[in-house]
Parts: C-alpha cells; structure tokens; sequence
C-alpha cells in the first residue's frame, strides 16, 4: 500500500455533497486545520470516488479492511492511531476521509495543491483497485436545503454559504403557509411583476421564487438573502458571521 506523509487537512463534516468539502483556496483562518502524519492512499475507480465524495453512505467493507489503523494523526508529539482514514483518488481528483470509526465517510477534506500533485504522481502508473459497491438509489435527489450540484457550480464559498441561509429562510416561508409575506418577497424580487404575483396561489408563488432563487448567485440574491436575514436573530447572525470570514488566501 502506498502511503503519504504530513498531509494538511481541513475537515468537513456530515457533508453529503462534494462542493461543500472545500478546496484549498476556499480554506478560512477560522478553519481547524490537522496534520495527519501517515495516511494510506487508495487508487479507486471514478464511480466509487463519486459515491464517496457525494454521499454519506456506507463504504464498502473491503476497503475498511484495507486501511484499518493505518492512518496516524500528529497531535502534541504523539501519534494517534485512526480506525479509518485514507486519502481516495481517481486520478483526477483528491479526497482524505475519515470515518471516526464509523462505516459512512462522516469527515472530509481536500488537500493543499502541492501534495494533491504528489499523490497524482504516486499511482500514475496504477490500476485503480476494485471493491465492489452498490450505489444506493436516493428517494429523493435533492431538495431546497441540498441543492444539486449544477446549482451551487461557480459560486464562491461565500456565495455558496449565503444561498444555503437563503434557502433556509425560503423554506421556512414555504413552511408558514402565509401568502401575504410570500407576496411580499416575490415583490421585493420582482416589483416588475406585481399585478402577476397579486393573481398568484400560494404553490405557484412559492414555486416561482424557488426557481428564481436557486439560479446562479448575483446582486438581487445577495439583497434578499440580507433583507430575509433582518429581524431575525438566529439567520442575522449567520449572514454578519458571513460577511466577517476571509479565506486564507485572502488579505
């Protein structure tokens, strides 16, 4: 088994859907970032990196069994035994996981570009190893607070992290059942469109602003994500938390 040593790693955790585990350029001065002394690396098909990187679900067992205690944390001088962390690849991309000793991939994390080239390099000329799965069909593929992936491509962690607050406050639209504040946001997003909103049933407005909402990211988004968050304490918070954090990268 091939292994890499003093990887940096910024843990995501519980996340279902890969463009949430964010790359380096997107990693926050207020991350946790560890430092894994040896983890072992694992060349598997692109079907089973996909499983993996978005999903929650149960690993095969045969790759548990192949890197059980074979991953060390470096903290305080010693050196921790991990029930199952390793790095996956596909040889296109990179991800480190570790389980916390349970079976589903419970924390993620990207790597920094240096070691996500040496890794690369490091099964170049390898065959990907099979273990076998059975992808478990979703009931339901997404939904407002889990949007699909073509929504939330080429958004910026920020933005990414703002339309996930906006959804939280649609939802909880759609969950009040009021049709005057549901005029009242449809309004404020399409005040060209008033005489339209007034004829509109309750699930054709909510419907309509859903599917205004979760298109792309732009100024109009970001006004009523801020108008939404006002006057309530708990998404108030989270959107001036939100405007406080700088990337790493950042200055």
């Amino acid at each position: 088994m091939i292994y890499v040593h003093d990887i940096w790693v910024n843990w995501f955790e519980g996340e279902e859907n890969g463009y949430n585990v964010c790359h380096f350029y997107e990693w926050r001065k207020q991350d946790s970032i560890e430092l894994l002394d040896q983890v072992p690396v694992v060349y598997v098909t692109q079907a089973l990196f996909d499983y993996i990187e978005n999903d929650m679900s149960d690993l095969p067992k045969s790759l548990l069994d192949a890197v059980y205690k074979r991953g060390y944390l470096k903290k305080k001088h010693k050196r921790l035994a991990l029930d199952y962390c390793f790095v996956i690849t596909d040889n296109e991309h990179v991800l480190v996981v570790d389980t916390l000793g349970y079976q589903i991939p419970v924390r993620k994390s990207r790597v920094i570009p240096r070691q996500e080239r040496l890794i690369l390099d490091l099964i170049s000329h390898k065959t990907p190893q099979d273990f076998s799965f059975k992808p478990k069909r979703k009931s339901v593929t997404s939904h407002l607070l889990s949007l699909e992936p073509k929504y939330m491509t080429g958004l910026t962690r920020k933005e990414r992290q703002l339309k996930h607050l906006l959804m939280l406050m649609i939802d909880q639209i759609g969950q009040s059942g009021r049709l005057d504040e549901l005029r009242y946001w449809l309004t404020e997003w399409r005040p060209e469109e008033y005489s339209r909103i007034q004829e509109m049933t309750f699930d054709e407005g909510y419907t309509y602003l859903v599917d205004a909402a979760k298109h792309g990211w732009g100024t109009k988004h970001n006004e009523i994500c801020e108008k939404m968050a006002k006057g309530q304490p708990f998404f108030e918070r989270l959107w001036e938390m939100e405007q406080q954090k700088k990337n790493v990268l950042e200055k």
